[in-house]
């Protein structure tokens, strides 16, 4: 084999992985859709086969939005991540930042302190948290989620932030100081317009964990007011019966969300995985 046609051939391995591993993850999700306009009967004769004319049905989603609080539980879902990311990419930023440009005693103590929250899981922490909430009134309220959240995504958010924050050249910075801005104007006016790609991958990447938790709501707001999304499809699913039209109709709307955040800030995220191996 010639030496020009390797390069090909691993291209060519290394598309079809990728686009195998693709498959693979967007198999489920169009699982999902598929059936959630069909009717029950056809949704088990042939799970796989589009909706005809003959299948077609919407009942999962008039069950869903008639004669349920879903609307309620998707609410919740979304008040809880905006929340959560703008407290991760405001924090995380700004202890990015601190961590980066200034030097102080405690400064490698902290960064130690934030690996442990990467690799210790927060759910091993469960019951000392559910203790704090009691302790402090938050359970069966969202701001407990919000707060277990923000700790949660805010390792990561500072180690990633922290990596494009210091590739900002150091004049850049020191010639707004010497114009006479601020430390705080300097971070929000300077800094965060240029690592905005960074922003968009850590929100990304924090928003869909959120979305998709089922351990918290259920130990820290089961209650029919705070129930999220997740949560909220739980109560079609039964020991003896299970609804799937309802099922499959929820998980659509929980989906499509984040579809829609990927597609609108995918280029983004794509600039923001990639601009860490360009040199």
């Amino acid at each position: 084999m010639n030496k020009p046609a390797l390069p090909r051939l691993r291209s060519g391995m290394v598309h079809a992985v990728l686009g195998g591993y693709t498959l693979l993850a967007l198999f489920p999700i169009a699982l999902v859709l598929i059936n959630a306009f069909k009717s029950r009967p056809a949704i088990f004769e042939n799970p796989l086969a589009l909706p005809t004319p003959e299948t077609w049905s919407v009942i999962g989603f008039e069950r869903v939005l008639s004669k349920s609080a879903v609307p309620l539980f998707f609410g919740n879902s979304l008040a809880v991540t905006v929340a959560s990311l703008v407290l991760i990419l405001l924090f995380g930023a700004m202890a990015a930042w601190a961590l980066t440009e200034y030097r102080f005693k405690a400064r490698r103590w902290l960064t130690l302190y934030l690996a442990f929250g990467i690799m210790v899981p927060i759910r091993l922490g469960t019951v000392s948290i559910l203790q704090l909430m009691v302790q402090l009134d938050l359970v069966n309220t969202l701001t407990a989620l919000v707060l277990v959240y923000t700790a949660q995504g805010l390792p990561l958010a500072v180690f990633i932030l922290s990596e494009f924050i210091a590739q900002i050249p150091q004049d850049l910075k020191d010639a707004a100081r010497c114009d006479g801005v601020g430390e705080f104007r300097i971070f929000f006016q300077v800094v965060l317009p240029l690592v905005r790609p960074a922003v968009a991958t850590v929100g990304v990447f924090t928003m869909v964990p959120i979305w998709n938790d089922l351990w918290f709501p259920l130990i820290l707001a089961p209650g029919d007011s705070t129930q999220t999304i997740t949560l909220g499809v739980q109560q079609f699913i039964g020991q003896y019966a299970t609804d799937w039209n309802a099922v499959l109709a929820s998980l659509t709307l929980a989906i499509v969300p984040v579809l829609v955040i990927y597609a609108l800030f995918s280029r983004q995220l794509i600039r923001g995985i990639t601009a860490g191996a360009v040199k």
